[in-house]
């Protein structure tokens, strides 16, 4: 009987892969709505982990479960990650434009400096994260406490949410 890799040494060797690869092995999963970051992400430890998840248990990324994971700088603009888990994730500097984060965990991610302009942002949990220089714009479905909060901790809100 053959051995079959670990999810670890799976997703470790996805992330390895070429972004045309990764793309035709997301396809292949029925995971090509995930493409959008999945290809972006870099071959870290903690995307390792990330990765390994989405592999281990396909059937649950419609809710992805990117605790940890290192996204900093990417261009995320209209993401689905409704009720994903993004604790401790580094989304430094991200472009989360028109975002669909209605649900999301963000405790205590690193938002400082991403674009989160037109997300959508209802229920979000965002204890702890830290928001410095973050613009928000209107901030789509935040409730003027968590706005408060938020501009307290260095948020940016009353700019464009399109612009």
């Amino acid at each position: 009987m053959q051995h079959l890799p670990s999810a670890p040494a799976r997703a470790a060797a996805f992330l390895e892969m070429a972004p045309e690869e990764r793309r035709r092995v997301l396809k292949e999963l029925g995971l090509n709505r995930y493409a959008g970051f999945l290809v972006l992400m870099s071959a870290s430890e903690a995307n390792i982990v990330c990765v390994s998840r989405f592999l281990r248990h396909p059937e649950r990324v419609k809710f992805p479960d990117l605790r940890g994971a290192e996204l900093a700088g990417l261009d995320l603009a209209e993401i689905n990650w409704i009720r994903g888990d993004l604790s401790g994730a580094d989304l430094r500097g991200c472009r989360l434009v028109r975002a669909n984060l209605l649900f999301a965990r963000l405790e205590a991610a690193n938002l400082d400096g991403a674009d989160l302009r037109g997300a959508a942002l209802a229920e979000t949990v965002w204890t702890g994260a830290t928001v410095t220089g973050c613009r928000f714009g209107a901030g789509l479905g935040l409730g003027e406490a968590a706005r408060r909060d938020l501009a307290a901790r260095g948020g940016l809100f009353g700019l464009s949410d399109f612009g």
